[in-house]
């Protein structure tokens, strides 16, 4: 692997451009790194922890089975989709509610389903995260509720993305703008996605949204243009209208550097909140060498040490 230090103008103006605390923005088909700013730096996940309650799910349920909801379900925290206590749901109205309307009692009614309870399914939650690659995350609920010792990266959860995209019914989920689920006795709910960027972004193919007060605004996403895809995911932006637009910008710089047919240069900010300086590089990056790979990222942690508190918006 090369790296070495640059000075480069336009990288640092585009640095300054992105206010999220971290983001990634990977080529799908190769999972290289296309751009970054603290890819390794932890971050509550919020509701991006879904996706992962969502994998785990399709990986160990079938769309069809029947899900009674628990007393512990129905009272879990909000946002909820509204389920009662001895509602049958099948998993794929579930999975539907969890990810469309990123519903707490449809992750924890998941969760109960697969696992017997939710903490046996944080279990599978994490042997599936070191599995998919994603080291550097822990999960301590199916929700993304605040939870002590709960987080992720940038750069993890853009791989869980990457995962998640092999499943053809979660691409179907998570491309869905609005939907009606239907429980056995026949009420019906009402779902519309929190995804904004579903009704403004033409090439994209799904995403998730997140937001808790101290995980901030957080979404993971993927966007399709010919036959190339590109995933951002992005941690810790500062407000829903900074989330919005930081994602159309990441996901055209995905495909402007894909673009480019020289050898890619990958550029990689380091934002440090106690100082206004950025810190530039570039380095070439060769996938192959997962050794270097692994150094790289040990070598690399980012550690924020400002934290400023925002009032939920």
């Amino acid at each position: 692997m090369l790296f070495s230090v640059c000075c480069l103008t336009s990288t640092a103006s585009f640095a300054y451009q992105i206010q999220s605390r971290s983001v990634m923005v990977m080529d799908a088909s190769k999972g290289e790194m296309l751009y970054a700013k603290n890819p390794y730096l932890r971050r509550p996940p919020a509701s991006t922890t879904k996706l992962m309650t969502a994998i785990v799910t399709i990986e160990n349920a079938d769309l069809a089975d029947i899900a009674t909801i628990s007393k512990n379900a129905s009272r879990v925290a909000p946002h909820k989709a509204g389920f009662r206590r001895g509602d049958k749901v099948t998993v794929e109205n579930l999975l539907y509610a969890a990810l469309l309307g990123s519903a707490n009692d449809a992750a924890v009614a998941l969760a109960e389903a697969v696992a017997g309870s939710e903490t046996q399914f944080v279990t599978l939650m994490n042997t599936k995260a070191i599995a998919i690659g994603a080291l550097n995350t822990r999960f301590t609920n199916s929700s993304g509720l605040p939870s002590s010792g709960q987080y992720t990266t940038a750069y993890d959860l853009a791989q869980i993305m990457n995962y998640a995209l092999r499943y053809k019914k979660l691409k179907e989920i998570i491309g869905t703008r609005v939907t009606k689920i239907y429980m056995e006795n026949g009420n019906s709910i009402f779902l519309r996605n929190t995804n904004k960027l579903l009704w403004s972004q033409g090439d994209l193919l799904g995403g998730k949204t997140g937001y808790t007060r101290k995980a901030m605004h957080c979404f993971v996403c993927a966007a399709a243009r010919e036959n190339e895809t590109v995933i951002v995911a992005i941690l810790g932006s500062p407000g829903r209208d900074d989330l919005w637009r930081e994602s159309g910008t990441l996901i055209s710089k995905g495909f402007e550097v894909l673009g480019n047919k020289a050898k890619p240069d990958v550029y990689f900010t380091e934002t440090y909140y106690d100082t206004s300086e950025i810190g530039e590089a570039s380095y070439e990056k060769n996938m192959k060498d997962k050794a270097s790979s692994s150094k790289y990222r040990k070598t690399k942690r980012v550690v924020s040490r400002k934290t400023t508190k925002h009032k939920k918006a």
